[in-house]
């Protein structure tokens, strides 16, 4: 899809990317997904918005959205596909466990693989095939920092490529639902965050495989069955998303 948003501007390049009919099934599939967790008039945060895919099905739920991004080429596309949306607000920035400066490391390529994570970058699956040309400097805030200008989200969905650990330090009240994508080869990192949100609050947890959007356990559970299910598939290449429920 990256041709087409070489050559036509963001909102018709959206348009004509969910002409295929694998893309429509997709993102029906997500809104089917997250209406558990988002309803009309929810505040919803989107960490690391990216180009905005998750962005358009939260507002397609009714939702305000807080996309956050802080590359210059993914938040200025945000910028040109939501500018008539005064229910999403970009901020490009970072969010890490203090505000502050820092730097990201830039995939050209694949924007999406863009890291604030030296570590993502070096042993991760992906760091074997890409590479990342240079860095921006980039200014880092705080999920509590955001959360004091614009209120608590219901849903905070977290994709930073390895710096999710982070932006999960800078949380210090509960969120009713979070969401971060985890790695197989990184799963401590994975369980940072969810001792992380258990010292938060009374936190339960699910999770989904890949982009199936379908969550795993038919339950929500504790963080020993969580990582006894997720290691139990006993998949070097596993990924997906983690849920929190904290109250």
């Amino acid at each position: 899809m990256a041709f087409l948003r070489k050559y036509l501007p963001p909102k018709l390049a959206y348009t004509a990317e969910h002409l295929f009919p694998r893309k429509r099934k997709h993102r029906k599939r997500m809104i089917s997904h997250y209406e558990e967790f988002i309803k009309k008039g929810d505040l919803v945060f989107d960490v690391g918005a990216n180009l905005g895919e998750r962005t358009k099905v939260f507002r397609t739920l009714g939702a305000k959205v807080i996309a956050i991004e802080p590359t210059n080429y993914c938040s200025q596309y945000l910028v040109k596909l939501f500018q008539d949306d005064p229910n999403v607000i970009i901020i490009p920035k970072a969010l890490g466990a203090k505000e502050g400066q820092g730097e990201i490391h830039i995939n050209e390529k694949r924007p999406v693989l863009s890291t604030m994570s030296d570590k993502w970058a070096t042993e991760s699956r992906f760091s074997k095939d890409n590479s990342w040309e240079r860095n921006e400097q980039i200014s880092i805030t705080t999920l509590d920092a955001l959360i004091k200008q614009y209120g608590t989200p219901k849903f905070c969905k977290i994709d930073v490529e390895g710096f999710e650990f982070q932006v999960m330090a800078g949380l210090s009240s509960s969120i009713p639902f979070i969401s971060f994508e985890f790695l197989n080869e990184f799963l401590n990192d994975a369980i940072q965050c969810i001792d992380r949100a258990i010292s938060i609050g009374n936190a339960t947890f699910n999770y989904n495989v890949g982009e199936n959007m379908d969550l795993t356990l038919p339950l929500w559970t504790s963080k020993e069955q969580l990582i006894s299910s997720i290691t139990n598939i006993n998949d070097k290449t596993l990924w997906g998303d983690i849920y929190i429920h904290i109250t």
